[in-house]
């Protein structure tokens, strides 16, 4: 479980293909032990687990298995070497709980349709959302975009609208973001929930 609060960023190493699945490696300043190999890591969203560290003096290298159905399900499937994925490591027990609860399970890709700039710097950012999905959405609710926990700002016909302000712009991946882009989207857990049928 996370809480879509963006704290560190890591930059994709390499992205290989292996067999019937995918290695990750990313590079980041984000502290770890060995005791943290098996645990789970949010990677723009997705939740994968640490399968190794390459300890080095300035910066790490973290090592991940995505499987295809991961790779194809999710906007890692349009990553390259040198892009920058948002990092969260899971909730522990006393951790202070901000942002919305976040599985680390996508439900789709979307994509980004305009981006506009206010004059106080905050970013306008507009996604279309398929159908099936729109129904989860409730404006001034949380939605989780990259893994960051943001509030829909207005819900229109196949679309929904986010303001992003400059402190999250400059702490994660979504100031990289250009028109028709694709980002990873988590619905509320809390409105799918109630909202299932």
């Amino acid at each position: 479980m996370f809480t879509g609060i963006i704290k560190n960023i890591g930059i994709i190493k390499e992205l290989q293909k292996k067999n019937n699945g995918y290695y990750l490696s990313v590079i980041s300043n984000l502290s770890f032990t060995k005791k943290d190999i098996g645990t789970s890591i949010a990677c723009s969203g997705v939740c994968l687990t640490l399968t190794k560290i390459i300890k080095n003096k300035k910066r790490n290298e973290l090592f991940f298995y995505l499987s295809n159905h991961t790779v194809i399900t999710s906007a890692f499937k349009h990553l390259k070497s040198g892009d920058v994925i948002n990092l969260e490591k899971s909730l522990k027990y006393g951790d202070e709980f901000a942002g919305h609860f976040v599985q680390g399970h996508v439900d789709t890709t979307i994509k980004v349709l305009s981006i506009n700039s206010n004059n106080k710097k905050s970013w306008i950012i507009i996604f279309n959302i398929p159908k099936k999905f729109k129904k989860f959405l409730i404006e001034k609710g949380s939605i989780a975009i990259n893994g960051v926990s943001l509030t829909i700002a207005k819900i229109f016909p196949n679309k929904f609208k986010v303001v992003i302000i400059p402190h999250t712009l400059q702490n994660t991946n979504l100031l990289k973001l250009k028109k028709n882009n694709y980002v990873n989207v988590e619905i509320d857990l809390i409105a799918k929930t109630l909202l299932k049928k």
